[in-house]
């Protein structure tokens, strides 16, 4: 398995789920700098020209949360997520997507200032912080002490958050967060 990574990248997080996972990979360094991103072998993996890109012998994917979803179905071994019967499967589809779809553009909203517009389809920062908190409950994670790849994708929000240093971060949140980081794979970020 190659992972197609750069440190300044969203690849930061599918690089912990690969981590967490316990897989063997391998690190394909892109260089930014270079275009190595835009060029016409990467654009066969990711057409996009962004990372992260996941190789898997024939198989590529690209996307963290399509990367996340794909190791952790594909690997049940890893017990990163419910088995596609499980009545907890529902509900990690859902955080999975939200965090996508909803937490990081209301994340990007509040990093730069504007107003979150309700045409746009997410809610805003508040809003979406308040969901994570009810969905986490007394947790120590989403699943209680189950740790999944939707704590990957939903905490990698609030670690990135958490490096541009904007406003005070809640305490059940931030509780999270501190969680996150002192697993022995978690996500370092700024180091």
């Amino acid at each position: 398995m190659k992972l197609y990574f750069n440190p300044q990248s969203r690849a930061m997080i599918a690089k912990w789920m690969l981590d967490e996972s316990g897989l063997e990979y391998e690190l394909v360094p892109i260089d930014f700098k270079k275009g190595e991103h835009k060029s016409s072998e990467f654009l066969k993996i990711n057409p996009a020209g962004k990372l992260p890109a996941l190789v898997d012998g024939e198989i590529k994917v690209f996307e963290s949360s399509a990367i996340a979803l794909y190791l952790a179905d594909k690997y049940p071994q890893t017990n990163l997520a419910p088995a596609i019967d499980a009545p907890e499967r529902g509900r990690y589809l859902s955080l999975m997507v939200f965090a996508t779809s909803q937490l990081e553009p209301a994340m990007g909203d509040s990093l730069l200032g504007v107003e979150t517009q309700p045409a746009r389809g997410w809610n805003n920062w508040d809003t979406t912080q308040d969901v994570i908190e009810s969905e986490l409950g007394d947790g120590p994670y989403l699943f209680g002490d189950w740790f999944t790849a939707a704590d990957v994708m939903i905490g990698s929000m609030f670690l990135w958050m958490r490096m541009f240093k904007r406003g005070e971060e809640r305490p059940a949140l931030k509780a999270y967060a501190d969680r996150l980081a002192a697993r022995p794979h978690g996500l370092k970020l700024g180091a």
